[in-house]
């Protein structure tokens, strides 16, 4: 009887402990905090928002805006230290 308690209080350790380490998967953090806290999301929104301006007033095409997004996405994540390979050339 006693080793089914401690199987028990291990299984019970086991899925808490996968829990924890997965909780951002299990309850995803609300996407209007973490832009707030992420300044590559602030650093993109800006940015986005310009080029969808200038493809607004017609001094970009839509594959240029595509195309500037995409830089500008690798800009803001090189600036706030967590940049990644570059996108790939078009």
């Amino acid at each position: 009887m006693a080793a089914r308690i401690g199987a028990l209080c291990v299984l019970l350790l086991v899925a808490a402990s996968l829990a924890w380490i997965h909780r951002d998967r299990l309850f995803p953090p609300d996407a209007g905090a973490m832009a707030e806290q992420d300044p590559a999301l602030k650093c993109l929104a800006e940015r986005a928002a310009d080029i969808e301006q200038m493809q607004t007033d017609g001094t970009i095409s839509a594959e240029q805006a595509v195309l500037f997004k995409s830089r500008a996405e690798a800009l803001c994540r090189a600036q706030a230290g967590q940049g990644g390979p570059p996108p790939p050339p078009e």
